[in-house]
């Protein structure tokens, strides 16, 4: 299934795609996707529901495909050769942090460049949504606690990040930096997460082109590997790092976005993303 939630913001109302790609409406039956939705028995009973009975109704602006994300969760520099291109070393654990879930904004959301940014960077990245408690799961038994994936872009001011002492939350938590869809799709329908193409282009130009296969730590690894410091709920989003072609990595100078530009990205999957970035403007994040 292809969870979505559209609808204006503050207004949104629940919804999945069908398999011809239009959008059914789950009002009558929830008021919205919680993590309640994304647990085991709600998947299940939303797969027993008669799709082909439930209203079409137009697309309108797509918003995170759930409501409830309690943990907004990152690991750093997990594709060798993104590493590489940072000039810092393969990880011997998974780098965690945090980002806050105010970051998180819709698919399509504008992009807003935080007040004196000149560093701001783009990564396309897989997202994997908790469906289920976990707390020191086995790598085995890590998959089981999926409820499904996501195309997040994690937006990072590598200035905020690298150069304002030390500390990585300050660049990756701005508003806006999390777009996150367009729809959330269960982990049955993805298959195995570890082969899955992903890319990234501004203004039209390719910049990332890589693979899931390619993960220093893969998708069960991580989530048994951050249960051991945290509890996994539903709701909460485990994002796991870029492939290279950042423009903080770009040769012979690093690339930034500036406003206007635009970003296209995609997981093979799970849907495309598309953002525009914008000067700082706070109407365009509270509206």
């Amino acid at each position: 299934m292809k969870l979505l939630r559209h609808g204006p913001k503050g207004h949104e109302k629940p919804g999945l795609l069908d398999a011809e790609g239009r959008v059914r409406d789950l009002s009558p039956l929830m008021a919205d996707i919680t993590p309640a939705t994304l647990s085991r028995a709600g998947l299940a009973a939303l797969r027993s529901v008669d799709v082909s009975a439930l209203p079409v109704v137009p697309q309108g602006e797509l918003a995170v495909p759930w409501t409830g994300m309690g943990k907004f969760i990152c690991i750093g520099l997990n594709y060798a050769d993104h590493a590489a291109e940072s000039n810092l070393p393969i990880p011997k654990e998974p780098i965690v942090f945090m980002k806050p879930t105010s970051v998180a904004v819709g698919c399509n959301h504008a992009v807003v460049l935080p007040k004196e940014s000149v560093k701001t960077d783009w990564e396309v990245e897989l997202g994997v949504v908790i469906g289920s408690t976990a707390r020191y799961v086995s790598e085995a038994d890590a998959l089981e606690h999926v409820a499904g994936y996501c195309v997040v872009n994690d937006i990072s001011e590598r200035e905020y990040q690298l150069e304002r002492g030390g500390t990585w939350d300050k660049g990756k938590g701005c508003d806006t930096f999390g777009p996150v869809g367009p729809w959330l799709v269960t982990a049955d329908e993805v298959g195995d997460p570890q082969n899955l193409s992903m890319w990234l282009e501004v203004n039209g130009k390719r910049w990332q082109n890589g693979s899931t296969k390619t993960m220093v730590f893969g998708v069960a690894q991580l989530v048994s590997y951050v249960s051991r410091f945290m509890s996994l709920h539903p709701g909460d989003l485990i994002t796991t790092g870029t492939p290279p072609g950042v423009g903080m990595g770009a040769k012979p100078n690093p690339v930034y976005l500036k406003p206007g530009d635009t970003m296209r990205l995609g997981i093979e999957k799970l849907g495309e993303q598309r953002q525009t970035v914008h000067a700082w403007d706070p109407a365009l994040i509270d509206g």
